[in-house]
C-alpha cells in the first residue's frame, strides 16, 4: 500500500512530536511514525527544560502543560572528599517564570503533545508503525517504507522525510551517514528504589555520590528514587556476571541511605543499560532527508541536555522549513539552513559535556579524585553568581529557539 503526505517523521519522541505539532499548525500535512504502541518506557529523559516551558507558553499551552504531573529539579550538588557538598548550579537565580527545569515523565509529555497535535486536521500519528527503509528516486529520498506490529508493510511518499529515530537511527544507516564518535569514559545503568511515605526529601532533588570508580546520581521522585549508576565503559557484561547480590552490595556501599531497600532490585533485569554515546554527523541531510535530535547528534547524559537540544532542533526546523514546504519549493539548501543554525549550539553543548567527562568522571574512575576539581569548588563557593552559568546553559541551551509566528495561539504568556 502506498500513501502520500508532505512530511513523514520517523520517531515519536520529543523532537518528532514537537516538529509534527508545529508543522501541522502551519497547515502542512505531516505523518509521525512511532514503532511502539504507547509512550510508556522507563528511564527516558524526564527533564523538561526552561526553553521548552517557554515554548509551551508561546504555543498557548502553558497552562495545560503546568497541569501535568511534574516537579522542579533541584540544584546540582557534588560531593567533596571531606564529606561535604558544593552547590554547582542555581536555577532559582534565572529570570522568572523560567527559573527551573521540570521533571515530568516523558510518556506524560508525549501523550500531551500527541493530544494537542491531533487537534490539527493535517496531523496523523501512526503508532505500532516503524520506518524500515528509505524510498529513493533519482538520487532523492522520496519517503519511507514501513512495517506495522501486525506485519503489514507499505510505503509513505513525502516531500520531506525527517529522521527523529534516535541514536541508533535506522534511516541514518539507510542513508549511509556515519557520525563522528567522541570518547566517553562511562556507561549508565538506570533503576529505581522505593521511597517511604515518611521520607521528606525535596521532590526532584538531585544528589551525586562518588566512591572510587563508582558514581551515582539520585533523583527524588513522588514515590520512588530514580538512580543512575555510572561505571567504566564496557563494564556491563562483568557487572551482570557478578550477579544481583553483588550489585546490591555495591549500591548499599555507594548509597548507604538506601541500604534498607536494595532487595527491591530483584534481578539484573531491573537494570536498564544506557550505552552512552557522544557523537554528531558532519552532515545532517541529503536531498529529501533531514536528521535531527539524537539521530544527528547523540548526547551524553551529563547535564541532562539531550531533550533540550532535540526540541530546539525541531523548533528551528519548523521555523525554517514551513514556508518552502507550503510553497512546494523545498531544496537541500533549506535543509542545510537547519544544520547551520543548530550546529554551533550542538558543538558547544558537546564540548561542555566532554569537559564534564574530563574533570568530573574520568578522574573518579581513575581513582584520582572524588568530586569536582578544587578551582571549580573555590569559584562556586566564593562567587555565587558563577552558578548561574551552568544553570542557564542547562535550562536554555546556547541558542534558545522560539515558536514560529504561524504556530502561536491565543492565551500564550
Amino acid at each position: 500500500m502506498t500513501e502520500k503526505t508532505t512530511v513523514v517523521i520517523s520517531g515519536g519522541g520529543p523532537a518528532g512530536m514537537v516538529l509534527g505539532l508545529l508543522l501541522a499548525r502551519g497547515g502542512i500535512q505531516v505523518t509521525v511514525l512511532e514503532k511502539h504502541g504507547d509512550f510508556l518506557r522507563d528511564f527516558r529523559g524526564d527533564t523538561v527544560h526552561a526553553s521548552t516551558v517557554q515554548l509551551m507558553d508561546e504555543l498557548g499551552l502553558g497552562e495545560k502543560f503546568r497541569a501535568l504531573p511534574q516537579s522542579r529539579l533541584g540544584d546540582l550538588e557534588a560531593p567533596l572528599p571531606d564529606g561535604g557538598r558544593v552547590q554547582l548550579s542555581e536555577f532559582a537565580a534565572l529570570p522568572a517564570p523560567y527559573n527551573y527545569v521540570a521533571m515530568i515523565p516523558q510518556w506524560d509529555l508525549l501523550d500531551f503533545l500527541a493530544g494537542e497535535a491531533a487537534k490539527e486536521p493535517s496531523f496523523t500519528l501512526r503508532m505500532n508503525t516503524a520506518a524500515t527503509g528509505l524510498i529513493k528516486e533519482n538520487g532523492k529520498v522520496a519517503g519511507v517504507r514501513y512495517r506495522t506490529r501486525d506485519g503489514e508493510e507499505g510505503e509513505i511518499r513525502a516531500e520531506l522525510t525527517v529522521a527523529c529515530d534516535g541514536r541508533h537511527s535506522t534511516l541514518r544507516q539507510e542513508a549511509g551517514l556515519s557520525p563522528k564518535e567522541y570518547p566517553v569514559p562511562f556507561d549508565t545503568w538506570w533503576f529505581r528504589l522505593p521511597r517511604h511515605a515518611d521520607e521528606q526529601d525535596q521532590i526532584a532533588r538531585l544528589v551525586g555520590e562518588f566512591k572510587g570508580d563508582q558514581i551515582a546520581l539520585s533523583f527524588t521522585r513522588e514515590d520512588f528514587y530514580q538512580i543512575a549508576y555510572f561505571t567504566r565503559k564496557g563494564a556491563d557484561p562483568r557487572l551482570r556476571a557478578e550477579g544481583v547480590e553483588r550489585f546490591r552490595q555495591k549500591i548499599a556501599q555507594l548509597l548507604p541511605q538506601y541500604a534498607d531497600r536494595v532487595e527491591h532490585i530483584r534481578s539484573m533485569d531491573d537494570l536498564h543499560l544506557l550505552d552512552v554515546k557522544l557523537n554528531r554527523l558532519p552532515r545532517w541531510h541529503i536531498d529529501g532527508l533531514l536528521l535531527i535530535g539524537d539521530a544527528a547528534h547523540a548526547m551524553s547524559p551529563a547535564g541532562g541536555m539531550g531533550i533540550n537540544l532535540a526540541i530546539q532542533d525541531a523548533v528551528a526546523a519548523a521555523t525554517l522549513l514551513a514556508e518552502p514546504l507550503q510553497n512546494g519549493t523545498l531544496t537541500t539548501a533549506d535543509l542545510a539552513k537547519v544544520q547551520k543554525r543548530r550546529w554551533r549550539p550542538t558543538v558547544l553543548v558537546q564540548r561542555f559535556q566532554l569537559l564534564l567527562h574530563r574533570v568530573m568522571f574520568a578522574p573518579a574512575f581513575a581513582g584520582k579524585r572524588v568530586g569536582p576539581p578544587k578551582p571549580l569548588v573555590f569559584i562556586a563557593r566564593r562567587f555565587p553568581a558563577f552558578r548561574r552559568i551552568p544553570s542557564k546553559l542547562i535550562a536554555f541551551g546556547p541558542r534558545p529557539e522560539h515558536a514560529p509566528a504561524y504556530a502561536r495561539r491565543a492565551n500564550a504568556l
